[in-house]
């Protein structure tokens, strides 16, 4: 995993979930050369994690077959 320390520098779009929290209390992403990079929107000129498609796609397929649930 790659690290950038200003996350808002970088050349991307952001995007976050339609449904994310109205106070801004989520996580970010954008696509950039391959990679899905993820910022903190409460601190867009924070740092950004760059993650390999591949890794971001298993992720999305663990939430989605309940492998990777939320825990309480």
């Amino acid at each position: 995993m790659a690290y950038h320390p200003t996350a808002s520098a970088l050349p991307v779009n952001w995007a976050k979930a339609s449904a994310s929290n109205p106070n801004d209390n989520c996580v970010e992403l954008a696509a950039h050369a391959g990679t899905i990079v993820v910022r903190d929107s409460k601190d867009p000129h924070g740092p950004a994690h760059f993650h390999p498609a591949w890794m971001f796609d298993a992720f999305l397929a663990a939430v989605a077959d309940g492998t990777l649930a939320p825990t309480t």
